[in-house]
């Protein structure tokens, strides 16, 4: 679920000092392209969480970017004093039995030995919904890794736009990414919170071998990642996955009736497998070209 979870949805809580690696390695994540006469939309997987060290802002990703009139996100970013107020907002309670109390006794058990494992007090997540605990104890091990978010793709993406003077829109709103989390139902939640403190033995290797399937352009090997993660959690995958991107899909077909040429980038979950925006536009007639490279 951990992976799910960073494919899926951009994740801010907090930052840390990233390590840096001692040697640069290049990377080839696969881009996609959708045009007609007079429009090009370039379609390009992010993982919103990385190490320095990853060269990927070049080659055909960057000539397409330069060539873009606009960057389109899953969300331009509010101000931090904002997230946390939405954060605490959606995924906070302040009243009523504290979170390791409306579990069962044995899951209740794994969260409080997570907790001091990744770094936190035993009361830190007390007053945490169990979505935003799972988020929480899903991050904390990369970050003690040196992952941060402040390296992923679209903190790179952004920065270049903003130099260009290249508009940003956003696809959805920060209240919307997390308000997929806060609807789920309780069973989805608990469910959620049980397989991230599962999953937490196996965090260094699942973050590694996505970012390496990502730095290959390798879809279908991400595609297989994710799907081995969402197919357990229906709730989750219609909600973070299938519903968004036939949202963002209609918007692309929307958008392919003006001119000009848009660079769009979204977790790289979302292109890739039978659920994918690729395969939601050839659903409304739209041809998705892989550029080579």
């Amino acid at each position: 679920m951990i992976r799910a979870l960073l494919l899926g949805l951009l994740l801010l809580l907090g930052a840390c000092k990233a390590t840096p690696e001692p040697k640069a390695r290049d990377a080839d994540p696969a881009l996609w392209v959708v045009r007609d006469a007079d429009t090009t939309i370039y379609l390009f997987g992010t993982v919103h969480m990385m190490r320095p060290g990853l060269t990927w802002f070049d080659e055909a990703v960057r000539k397409a970017f330069d060539a873009s009139d606009a960057l389109v996100l899953e969300l331009v970013m509010p101000p931090e004093d904002q997230m946390q107020a939405l954060v605490a907002e959606l995924g906070t309670t302040k009243s009523g039995p504290i979170l390791p109390q409306q579990l069962p006794p044995a899951l209740a058990a794994k969260l409080r030995a997570a907790l001091p494992q990744a770094g936190m007090s035993p009361d830190a997540l007390d007053h945490a919904e169990p979505w935003l605990a799972a988020m929480t104890l899903s991050v904390q091990p990369l970050r003690q890794l040196g992952y941060d978010d402040k390296d992923g793709a679209e903190q790179v993406l952004n920065a270049a736009a903003r130099a260009a003077g290249k508009p940003i829109v956003g696809l959805e709103t920060a209240r919307q990414q997390f308000g997929y989390f806060d609807r789920l139902s309780a069973p989805a939640q608990r469910q959620l919170l049980e397989t991230t403190l599962d999953d937490l033995p196996n965090a260094a290797t699942e973050i590694e071998t996505m970012v390496q399937d990502w730095s290959a352009g390798d879809a279908d090997a991400l595609a297989r990642l994710l799907n081995a993660d969402l197919d357990r959690a229906p709730e989750l995958k219609q909600a973070l996955l299938v519903t968004r991107n036939r949202n963002w899909a209609n918007w692309i077909a929307a958008r392919m009736r003006q001119p000009g040429t848009v660079f769009v980038a979204v977790g790289a979950g979302h292109l890739a497998g039978t659920d994918s925006v690729q395969a939601e536009l050839a659903k409304r007639g739209l041809k998705v070209e892989r550029v080579r490279y």
